[in-house]
């Protein structure tokens, strides 16, 4: 990640009662496949990749970047956390300038309905405010991704925006940390 919103990386991996959250590695290459090929995954984000351009182009070690979380539940991937960089070119803004770091995840469909994805995500947003102290984050998802947005009130986000892009309607929020008072 690079912009006003940087930190070190890699973490130490996070671990939470359930879940290990560490940087991507060799091993999880066919989990990625399988994320970015799932229709249920992507239904609300573009659509699935075809399997076989996803074969040819997934790297080696995939998912290589600062900000992008791999959720491992006992040993297997279930999913991706992300902190990005947000196009200061597109709707949706926290900051004068357009800047803003977002909150993004993917998980597999036999994961969903357990509470991993708000758990992952708020270990996540826990060490984002550790490592920046009082930087918001935002996110965004389709209006009708109904559980991706019961996620994002769950998780503290408010919402902030409502646009259209990709052809939906968006739902835009943004989370504050809770900054501890000074005495």
């Amino acid at each position: 990640m690079t912009g006003p919103a940087s930190f070190s990386w890699p973490p130490a991996p996070i671990r939470t009662a359930r879940l290990v959250l560490r940087e991507s590695e060799a091993r999880d290459r066919a989990a990625f496949v399988e994320l970015f090929a799932s229709p249920e995954v992507r239904a609300y984000l573009g659509g699935p990749h075809p399997r076989d351009e996803l074969e040819r182009a997934v790297p080696e070690v995939p998912g290589r970047r600062p900000g992008l979380f791999v959720v491992e539940l006992d040993g297997a991937v279930i999913g991706t956390v992300t902190l990005e960089q947000r196009d200061a070119e597109r709707p949706g803004r926290l900051r004068p300038d357009g800047g803003c770091t977002e909150l993004g995840y993917m998980f597999m469909p036999e994961a969903w309905g357990s509470g991993y994805a708000a758990e992952a995500c708020s270990a996540v947003l826990d060490w984002y405010a550790d490592a920046l102290p009082g930087e918001r984050v935002a996110l965004w998802t389709q209006v009708a991704n109904a559980p991706s947005a019961r996620l994002a009130l769950k998780l503290g986000f408010t919402e902030v925006a409502r646009f259209d892009e990709f052809g939906a309607e968006q739902w835009f929020g943004v989370w504050r940390p809770v900054v501890p008072h000074q005495r």
